[in-house]
């Protein structure tokens, strides 16, 4: 949720520091600071903000503060309301060490209470502010050993980034259960929570794993553990550039990342599909064939979006596969009690693969021992690390704190992972060649809903001032309504609720009059005369209606106020089509409601927090 950068080295201008936390706005924040180390005047500079990085470069220009090393930070409030004073870097009582700080400490009341005894003051409501003391409690001039000393008595996620005006020349990082990676340039390396900060300084990463603390320098980054044991690192390659970072000739990011969509589903069905086989490769699969051909049951573990995108694949695996699934909420999950067998294999989606509660679910099932496997968007994420096998989405850096090409790139991964165990079971050849045909024109008739675009934007214009609004949907498309209404909630802030259609009239239906809008999911597939009964029972009380219908559909345009046309497909790729025009939808209407849409208030890109 956070954003943390930290830099050592040749450039002495914090100017670039800024740029590169600029990098992480995506990741939702509600204040932003830094922290400037002047070593020949012994002193840190301090300036915290509240609101925007632009609020903090304003008051940086004002300064003309030169220094090295530096820390900066985006914060997003957990403890503690919006203010300059609980705003990061945090220090100590001799302000000699500052840290920012992204996580949640579990145990800081307690901490706080004894720091206090012992004569510790606190000038903040944050939980963060206690590493601070700890860390002073325990330095000795050494930061290194005073850092591993005090997270010992820490319980909770972090990822922390640390400098000290009495021991000058170093940055010391650490984590546990949140991202940090360290870039490593020529005569200077940077640490940051996040790949985007670090795109245009290098493209050499180190990731830290949980209980490793990082000691950065000019010339070098030492890797040590909690009792000083040095731990060998591989460095890895950066995969994408600075240029994904940057809109090109869309207004915001989000609309950019809804247009890439054709781009992200030939990427995802990129050297994965082999038409004379009827069948698809998926990687670490292949090398666990026989334990796939074993799986009995599959729980998928996900949150958010990622959640929603599951449902859909509950409904392909257990249709295709026919394999007995499951969705749980992972943030549910970790807490319940139920029986394990060797036969349920466990399925975690996170489109940033730092989310708290599904690696929570992931570190919970591993203990017993169950296969784990992933689908990831983030190569490096500790899901990605984490898991015995995954599938990458390939969806590219994704901008927009709102899924929307992640959502879609997980809906065909799971296209995908469902015919890929199907024709490891029953489905013929014949079949799997024929959802192949299919998958490779989706791009195409993702294009074709995408020229509509103006279409979708009057419909936008039309529906603007309403505050209210029903996403309904059957079979594969009742998840796309929940994930309809989801993305109009984030991006608008209208209020909307996602239903299954056949529940509407077991209690949604008395909300319904001429001011509460309906968007109906209805393609032409399986359930359609069922979706079609409930649109007459919301006609017949009054209630405008927006349908998603299939191509040639004339009838629908009987019932409803207004007609979205998406190409017609497989009933399982269906929703890879009709969520392209709810993104849309969304967009629009955001943008038309005076919101920014790449930055919807209070949520946060990567939720790193429980």
């Amino acid at each position: 949720m956070c954003g943390i950068v930290g830099y050592i080295g040749k450039n002495h201008n914090p100017k670039i520091g800024l740029e590169a936390l600029k990098k992480l706005e995506y990741r939702g924040y509600d204040s932003a600071g830094m922290a400037v180390l002047n070593s020949k005047k012994k002193k840190i500079f301090v300036l915290k903000t509240v609101g925007k990085i632009s609020n903090l470069e304003k008051e940086f220009s004002k300064k003309r503060v030169k220094g090295n090393p530096f820390i900066l930070h985006t914060r997003w409030a957990t403890h503690g309301a919006v203010t300059k004073t609980n705003a990061h870097p945090h220090s100590d009582c001799q302000k000699n060490i500052f840290l920012v700080h992204n996580g949640i400490i579990e145990n800081y009341k307690i901490l706080k209470e004894k720091l206090m005894k012992e004569g510790h003051r606190f000038s903040s409501e944050t939980d963060t502010e206690v590493i601070t003391h700890l860390i002073e409690k325990f330095f000795n001039g050494n930061l290194e050993r005073a850092v591993q000393k005090a997270l010992k008595f820490v319980r909770g996620t972090y990822g922390l980034a640390i400098i000290s005006k009495d021991d000058p020349g170093k940055i010391v990082a650490a984590r546990n259960s949140s991202p940090v990676l360290i870039g490593i340039g020529e005569g200077e390396n940077i640490v940051a929570s996040d790949k985007a900060a670090i795109a245009g300084f290098t493209k050499k990463i180190i990731y830290l794993n949980d209980g490793e603390i990082a000691v950065l320098t000019p010339s070098e980054c030492r890797v040590i553990d909690f009792n000083q044991k040095i731990i060998k690192k591989t460095i890895e390659k950066m995969e994408w550039d600075i240029e994904e970072v940057q809109k090109g000739n869309f207004p915001h990011f989000m609309l950019k990342e809804i247009f890439e969509a054709p781009e992200v589903v030939e990427n995802a069905l990129r050297g994965r599909l082999v038409l004379k086989e009827g069948q698809v490769r998926l990687g670490g699969l292949e090398g666990i064939s026989d334990k796939m051909k074993d799986i009995k049951r599959l729980i998928i573990c996900a949150c958010g979006s990622s959640y929603f995108s599951s449902l859909v694949g509950e409904y392909l695996l257990q249709e295709y596969a026919q394999i007995p699934t499951r969705v749980e909420y992972a943030s549910e999950f970790r807490y319940k009690k139920q029986p394990f067998d060797k036969n349920t294999a466990y399925l975690f989606i996170s489109q940033s693969g730092e989310t708290a509660d599904t690696l929570a679910a992931l570190r919970k099932v591993k203990k017993r021992g169950n296969l784990t496997l992933g689908v990831v968007n983030i190569v490096g994420s500790s899901l990605a690390r984490e898991t015995d096998v995954g599938i990458y989405n390939h969806a590219g850096l994704e901008i927009g704190v709102a899924s929307t090409k992640t959502f879609i790139s997980q809906l065909v991964v799971f296209s995908l992972l469902s015919l890929f165990l199907a024709r490891q079971r029953h489905l013929s050849k014949v079949a799997g060649q024929k959802i192949i045909r299919e998958l490779k024109v989706v791009p195409q008739k993702i294009k074709t809903i995408l020229k509509g675009a103006s279409q979708v934007e009057k419909l936008a214009k039309k529906y603007k001032d309403f505050e209210n609004f029903l996403f309904i949907g059957r079979k594969y498309n009742f998840p796309i309504a929940l994930e309809g209404a989801l993305k109009l909630k984030e991006i608008s802030y209208v209020h909307a609720e996602g239903y299954g259609a056949g529940e509407m009239k077991h209690g949604p239906i008395a909300l319904i009059d001429k001011n509460f809008p309906t968007v109906a999911v209805c393609p032409s597939d399986s359930v359609y005369e069922k979706t079609i009964s409930n649109i007459e029972e919301i006609k017949a009380r009054s209630g405008k209606i927006i349908a998603i219908a299939s191509q040639g559909d004339r009838a629908i345009k009987e019932l409803v106020n207004d007609v979205i046309y998406i190409p017609k497909t497989l009933e399982p790729l269906n929703p890879i089509l009709t969520l392209v025009p709810l993104q849309l939808f969304a967009y629009y209407m955001g943008v038309l409601r005076g919101c920014d849409p790449d930055k919807p208030r209070n949520l946060a890109k990567s939720v790193t927090v429980e």
